[in-house]
């Protein structure tokens, strides 16, 4: 490994400040995975693929690459734009083939050494690995590893898989790295790179994305289409789940090692996670998020004058709701997209300004009328009630909420940042309930079958759902290993900060 594993943001004690992350009420995807095979600019390719995905993770990043004979790394805490387009950070990461990674942490990820991608010195060489989504029994494996003599460097569940292809018993790189994943439970869509080869691998559910483009004949591996589209590179199709394909300089095998079962991609990528310009599954993200808003309006129909997003997750929705309602459309509400970083620090008082640092009322659009806001989703409803506030302070006559998804009742265990299940105000209030909570004259959500219409699904199927909808449903399709007990539940929060 070359001595450029290297911090540029020497100076801070961690991440950039998020003045309201203790406050915070939005899901967070927790990261972004990017892989190039085959071109004398693999690592700018890489950060512009990074910069593209950096939705799905904004506070750290990191790429490895590799040169034919040593493998360079960089991982930086913030932005892809602030760091890695340094013209001296490029040039350190030297070679035809990189991966890399971006992340969002949760509590107590502002340790470097959790930054992906990770690498590994085996005795046939070395690899570098990235991780999207979360492993469900990281902390069952991770005892059994450390009582055979495994050393642990890090709190992140990706490094589970490296021990585990390090304590495999068979001889070639693919077979070990099969064996290794098999242990796998819960999502990982992963990329890696080796001396030879770019690898890619979806679980068997493909709960989290992964696609296959090309560009000029150089192979690539990204979470999302827009990655691709970013640098020019032609989308090939998504990497299917359970796939396992393998790149070098003769050209990409295929294989599917794993027991095959039903399909359960995370329904909650359309809703939210996804950015609104990919394409996954063959479906349009907007297109989806769209038809959202009028299926919300068909079953949710509101009295009122104008539509208005809860910007900016809520705009695609907000276009379709006033679609299939037949009312205006309106930017009722203007974003702030500048708050992120910003140097104030959060004292009490800034704390209570914080959404309006964010979102700020357009009152012209809103003084006098009825109001239909919408939102993809109510997590713990804080930020819901101070944007209805900050709407009735504008002069809105009435305030109705309509929300593009089900109640969020569950937390999720296969790669998103949600609270525990008793801080997701849907499971322990009723509808009626938020309504008071919130302060709306009328809340309504999307029913789950509505949400599989808008995916281009009839209905949900009550036996074998089409997607993983566990965050609505509380039916997860594997099993939690590490939440069997209440003392796993507290430790898996150690290993929390590095999914994604």
């Amino acid at each position: 490994m070359s001595k450029g594993n290297r911090d540029v943001a020497k100076g801070n004690a961690g991440f950039p400040v998020h003045p309201f992350a203790g406050d915070d009420d939005q899901l967070h995807e927790e990261c972004g995975v990017f892989g190039i095979f085959g071109t004398s600019d693999a690592a700018a390719l890489t950060t512009l693929g990074l910069h593209a995905l950096q939705h799905r993770g904004q506070e750290a990043a990191g790429i490895v690459s590799y040169d034919g004979s040593q493998f360079y790394a960089e991982r930086h805490r913030g932005l892809i734009g602030d760091t890695f387009t340094r013209p001296q950070v490029l040039e350190r990461l030297k070679g035809n083939r990189a991966i890399g990674h971006t992340r969002y942490s949760t509590t107590g990820g502002d340790e470097m050494r959790n930054v992906q991608p990770f690498f590994a010195e085996f005795a046939g060489g070395g690899f570098a690995v990235a991780h999207n989504g979360n492993l469900t029994n990281a902390m069952t494996l991770r005892r059994q590893l450390q009582r055979e003599g495994s050393i642990f460097h890090t709190t992140s569940d990706t490094e589970v898989i490296l021990h585990l292809i390090a304590t495999a018993k068979q001889q070639n790189f693919e077979e070990r790295l099969i064996a290794a994943l098999s242990q796998l439970e819960g999502a990982f869509s992963i990329v890696g790179i080796t001396n030879k080869k770019l690898v890619g691998c979806r679980d068997a559910l493909g709960v989290r994305p992964l696609v296959l483009g090309d560009l000029d004949g150089a192979y690539i591996l990204a979470s999302e289409t827009c990655a691709l589209d970013i640098i020019g590179a032609r989308f090939v199709r998504d990497i299917e789940p359970g796939e396992l394909v393998v790149i070098t300089e003769k050209g990409i095998t295929s294989t599917k090692p794993f027991e095959k079962t039903a399909d359960r991609f995370c329904i909650f990528e359309y809703v939210y996670f996804a950015r609104p310009d990919s394409v996954i599954g063959g479906r349009n993200v907007y297109a989806v998020r769209k038809q959202i808003g009028v299926e919300l309006a068909r079953e949710q129909p509101a009295d009122a004058d104008i539509v208005v997003p809860v910007p900016d997750s809520g705009n695609p929705a907000a276009i379709g709701f006033a679609q299939g309602a037949g009312l205006p459309f309106e930017l009722g509400i203007i974003r702030n997209h500048y708050v992120g970083r910003t140097f104030i620090q959060p004292s009490d008082s800034i704390r209570h300004m914080g959404v309006k640092l964010k979102h700020n009322a357009n009152r012209k659009m809103i003084e006098g009328k009825r109001v239909v806001l919408v939102d993809d989703s109510i997590v713990r409803g804080t930020t819901s009630q101070k944007i209805v506030q900050m709407v009735r302070e504008a002069g809105a006559k009435e305030v109705h909420m309509r929300i593009a998804s089900p109640p969020t009742m569950s937390s999720c265990f296969y790669g998103v940042d949600t609270p525990e299940k008793q801080k997701l105000l849907a499971s322990r209030m009723s509808i009626a309930e938020m309504a008071d909570f919130i302060r709306v004259d009328s809340l309504g959500f999307l029913s789950i079958d509505g949400l599989y219409r808008a995916a281009g699904e009839a209905a949900r199927n009550g036996e074998t759902p089409q997607f993983c909808d566990a965050c609505f449903t509380g039916e997860y399709p594997t099993r939690l290993t590490d939440h069997e007990d209440k003392d796993n539940v507290r430790k898996l929060s150690l290993l929390s900060d590095s999914r994604g």
